[in-house]
């Protein structure tokens, strides 16, 4: 596997993208913008060998993509209380869709994404403490869409969080800091032709120094989405996700090439 330095690095991508057009040889459509940049770079798996700096990523993105990237997972605090398997789902879950099928009849279901925009079709909301240093989750059984969640309303209606689940602050960017190393970003437009799909890498990006307020302004913003993923046998783990497009605001300095 080829070596870069960062400067031979930024050579490398600014020569993929003057080939203009490239057709991937990679079948599988999700994720085949990142996979074929490195396979033109001849590294594997996001494995980037940059000498003496190995917190160094490379991600790759198609231009204008309103896809949700996944950050990492964390489980709410207090941790003690196993929060989602303990409380969210037995208390506020749901027939699960393949209960009495694939899963027991008894089979629940507690699987949203919220964030901190508006509540969910089911009530639920991301909300902010800046002076406690706190992410909170909030349920008002009001906000529920009646009209898709009519018989579940009727479970749940007057049921309130008495003990609300939360993150802090410094736990999350600490979190974030293992996993958003610091990482070139190359942004690519894509078009099939006759069945084929093609990618011009365009956009290099290169991103410093993670932002912790910038973090929890994307929070606020609703930038940010807290997923849950869990039923009555396992708990998937609950993911924090970000639009892509808002990847660059996090870090403090951000060169492009």
């Amino acid at each position: 596997m080829k070596v870069y330095s960062k400067e031979s690095l930024i050579e490398a991508l600014k020569a993929i993208r003057e080939r203009g057009w490239i057709e991937t040889q990679r079948k599988n459509n999700n994720g085949a913008v990142g996979h074929t940049l490195e396979d033109l770079l001849g590294i594997k798996e996001n494995n980037l060998p940059l000498p003496n700096a190995a917190e160094w990523e490379i991600k790759a993105q198609k231009k204008h993509s309103t896809a949700l990237v996944t950050l990492f997972h964390m489980e709410p605090s207090p941790r003690s209380f196993r929060f989602v398997s303990n409380i969210l789902l037995p208390e506020f879950g749901w027939v699960h869709r393949n209960a009495g099928d694939q899963y027991p009849e008894t089979e629940k279901s507690f699987r949203q994404t919220v964030h901190a925009r508006g509540y969910s079709s089911r009530g639920f909301i991301v909300k902010l403490d800046r002076q406690d240093g706190k992410i909170w989750i909030r349920f008002d059984a009001d906000a529920i869409d009646i009209s898709a969640h009519g018989q579940w309303y009727q479970e749940v209606a007057g049921k309130s969080l008495n003990e609300v689940p939360y993150w802090g602050f410094d736990d999350l960017f600490h979190k974030a800091g293992t996993k958003l190393h610091n990482f070139f970003l190359v942004v690519a437009e894509s078009k099939k032709i006759n069945d084929a799909l093609y990618f011009h890498y365009q956009d290099i990006f290169m991103l410093e120094k993670l932002s912790k307020d910038a973090f929890v302004d994307a929070v606020e913003k609703g930038y940010v989405y807290i997923d849950f993923d869990a039923r009555t046998g396992h708990n998937h783990g609950t993911k924090f996700r970000l639009r892509s497009s808002a990847l660059l605001n996090l870090y403090d300095e951000v060169r492009k090439y």
